[in-house]
């Protein structure tokens, strides 16, 4: 289970006040401190366009290519953008992941983006109360636990088949201590 790094704008009543009290009332998730997602909306990416220098150090994927699989490369990229946050990310994993050995991170928790690569089905597809409750999440917006992130991928494939976002991969999301 290799890495994936990505850096992604930070979404919180800090870095975009306006939005965030919008985004607040419009979800009802009032426990939020701040979005920590892969959410291309909500949390883009720092780097939106794909530079020819990026081919060798990015995951050549449909709809993976805001990941970088170098994090010096991509931390030299975004050094001077001032919010940021800094992810390291593992899709899918069969097991939580270990800390990652190449800096200081913290686990942030699990989210469910749509393997289209776009939209959390946690934060920001007006809910699925036959998945999971708001509740469950975290001040940042994701699961605490593998086993329950598996759990709601799976009742949202069996409640929601026809909602193209209920389609999801489970990403474990780290965040660089140091931005």
């Amino acid at each position: 289970m290799a890495p994936w790094y990505t850096a992604t704008e930070q979404f919180s009543p800090e870095a975009k006040p306006a939005a965030w009290g919008a985004y607040v009332a419009g979800s009802g998730i009032l426990q939020l401190q701040e979005v920590i997602s892969l959410d291309i909306l909500l949390c883009p990416s720092i780097l939106r366009d794909i530079k020819a220098e990026y081919w060798q150090h990015i995951v050549n994927e449909d709809f993976m290519l805001q990941f970088f699989t170098d994090l010096d490369f991509l931390r030299g990229e975004v050094k001077g953008v001032q919010r940021k946050n800094v992810l390291c990310v593992f899709r899918n994993p069969a097991h939580a992941p270990p800390h990652p050995t190449d800096g200081a991170w913290e686990f942030i928790g699990y989210d469910l983006v749509d393997v289209y690569g776009g939209n959390s089905a946690l934060v920001n597809c007006g809910g699925f109360p036959g998945a999971f409750s708001d509740a469950e999440l975290s001040s940042r917006g994701l699961l605490q636990s593998l086993e329950r992130a598996n759990e709601v991928q799976k009742a949202l494939r069996k409640h929601y088949r026809e909602e193209p976002h209920a389609e999801c991969h489970v990403w474990a999301v780290f965040r660089a201590n140091e931005l």
